[in-house]
């Protein structure tokens, strides 16, 4: 069989930027009798084109007509189809039926010219949420504002954290996509601020450059200090403090919407880091004796059981929780 006669299906990904291609895959392209695709307005497309490829743009058409056109063009030449960004449904199938019907058939290659990179999808998904948000989207994605999406946030990662205790890897994964969709939401509504406007790239440059920064062991040439656990967790937090001089008073930046539990860890993390430990025990103490402390007594008594959970490294919150559930599967059994 004369080796020109065939047929290269050009599978790239939308997600990386037209023109990026594999050596092969330029190759092929420069190599071919003709170069043919479906939409002219596809980006890849364009990207040849201005690359001086020559690329026939044969429109809309059905499968099975699309397959007898690709196979006929490799009458005597070798064809590249520029596949779409949608995969063309169904042209596979068609060709392979096609193939199947004629007695001196082509040559059917499938070249991967492009492959996604890890995070890929992420594009897709600031797509769709940019969608959702535009003229012509959701009316109710369009209406929300920071303070609206708020709640959601919150509801959310409560809803995250049941799933990752759970244990069921697609709830778990499902989940933190619906934590992903609120950081998305909100980096999207930023972006239409009048003022002082931000994007995702922004809140994504943001973070790299705070997790480089304060990961000096990892990324600073030469700096090894931080060996361990702790020692990263000790750099973290000193790191940290030199970012945010402003900080007055030892508690500052502990959010006071934090749950209870979780907030009194986080106090007391504070106040041990900051050398009080001892002075925390002892407010404790004079509370727990207080004559008519009521309600506070049972604060410092609390209080004084993060403290014991946080010396055995035990979550507290957590602990609770799984109590609540056990709890919840007697009552069902």
């Amino acid at each position: 069989m004369d080796r020109t006669r065939r047929v290269i299906l050009l599978l790239t990904s939308p997600r990386v930027a037209p023109g990026l291609l594999s050596r092969q895959a330029w190759r092929a392209l420069e190599g071919a009798g003709a170069v043919l695709a479906r939409d002219a307005g596809q980006p890849l497309v364009e990207a040849l084109q201005h690359a001086g490829v020559t690329v026939e743009v044969l429109g809309a058409a059905a499968p099975d007509e699309l397959a007898r056109r690709l196979l006929d063009r490799s009458a005597d030449q070798e064809v590249v189809w520029v596949g779409s960004a949608d995969a063309d449904p169904g042209l596979a199938e068609a060709l392979a039926a096609e193939l199947t019907r004629r007695e001196e058939a082509p040559e059917l290659e499938v070249l991967v010219g492009s492959w996604d990179v890890p995070g890929a999808r992420l594009l897709d998904a600031v797509a769709v949420m940019d969608r959702l948000r535009s003229p012509g989207g959701c009316p109710w994605d369009a209406e929300q504002t920071h303070t609206s999406l708020t709640p959601y946030l919150v509801e959310e990662a409560y809803e995250a954290v049941e799933s990752l205790e759970s244990g069921d890897r697609e709830h778990m994964a499902e989940e933190l996509g619906d934590v992903l969709l609120q950081v998305l939401f909100h980096a999207r509504v930023a972006l239409e601020h009048d003022e002082d406007p931000f994007d995702i790239d922004d809140v994504a440059a943001a973070l790299v450059a705070k997790l480089v920064r304060r990961h000096p062991h990892v990324f600073a040439r030469g700096e090894r200090s931080a060996t361990t656990p702790q020692a990263v967790e000790a750099s973290w937090e000193q790191l940290k403090a030199a970012e945010k001089p402003h900080r007055e008073h030892v508690l500052d930046g502990i959010p006071v919407g934090m749950p209870e539990l979780a907030r009194a860890a986080k106090v007391a993390s504070r106040l041990e880091r900051a050398g009080r430990g001892g002075w925390l025990r002892g407010r404790l103490d004079e509370r727990a004796h207080e004559a008519g402390a009521g309600a506070t007594a049972y604060g410092a008594a609390v209080m004084d059981l993060v403290l014991r959970a946080r010396a055995e490294d035990v979550d507290l919150p957590a602990a609770l929780r799984a109590l609540l559930r056990d709890l919840a599967a007697e009552l069902e059994a």
